[in-house]
């Protein structure tokens, strides 16, 4: 079995580090299993949340949605995609449409093969990241964002990640590009498996492979790490 995991909401509160004692289970869960991560962050940030042991312990870590592949700390794959002055012209748009009003730096950065984009600013301090994601489920901000993106750049997909920012990447470099490079069953975990959300096309292959008879996948949509945990201590 290849166990698939998302990490920002999956294995760890949005933006944070791993708690402590999930961390040591975790470690000796991953034991002699075939284990992965998916996530739209780079290397140095996914570092910081789960730190080096169990990032290395992986079987391999998808970067940046699977465009960027480390295996035991090794960049062994990428894909490229750099921001464009149109793109950067509808991002920079955005920053003048919405309705937040409290920002801080870093609202556009360049990942390998991909673009994060948020309104609030990546540096924002955790209190704020907490609210805008509250305001952002009312106002439905990122999906419109990505539904604009998605409508003028037709060779383009945005999806939602995390709590703050969208991902903005070449049409199929979005997550479900893994199973490319993963062979035989699956069981996935994530946080973002509605459509909208980044770890959707991912789940929606699983699905069609599955109705196809084409493999064997198991499907976790998990609210958070403490959800995760329960469903591992069964396994």
């Amino acid at each position: 079995m290849n166990y698939v995991f998302d990490i920002d909401g999956t294995l760890t509160p949005s933006r944070l580090p791993i708690n402590k004692d999930f961390e040591k289970f975790f470690l000796d869960w991953m034991t002699n299993k075939d284990v992965y991560f998916v996530t739209g962050s780079d290397k140095d940030k996914t570092i910081e949340q789960i730190g080096d042991k169990v990032w290395l312990k992986a079987t391999k870590s998808y970067q940046s949605c699977g465009n960027a592949i480390y295996q035991n700390g090794t960049l062994i794959k990428q894909k490229d995609f750099e921001l464009t002055t149109p793109l950067k012209n509808l991002l920079d748009e955005f920053l003048l449409w919405s309705e937040w009003e409290e920002r801080y730096p870093q609202n556009i950065e360049q990942r390998i093969g991909l673009i994060n984009f948020s309104t609030i600013g990546r540096e924002c301090p955790q209190e704020a990241r907490e609210k805008y994601g509250e305001w952002d489920k009312q106002t439905q901000e990122r999906n419109t964002f990505c539904q604009i993106i998605q409508e003028k750049f037709p060779e383009l997909e945005a999806t939602v990640g995390g709590q703050i920012s969208i991902d903005i990447y070449p049409k199929g470099q979005n997550k479900a590009q893994v199973l490319d490079d993963i062979i035989g069953p699956v069981t996935f975990f994530g946080d973002k498996c509605q459509p909208g959300g980044n770890d959707y096309p991912l789940v929606e292959r699983l699905n069609k492979l599955n109705e196809e008879n084409n493999l064997s996948a198991t499907i976790y949509e998990v609210k958070n790490y403490e959800e995760t945990w329960d469903i591992l201590k069964r396994k």
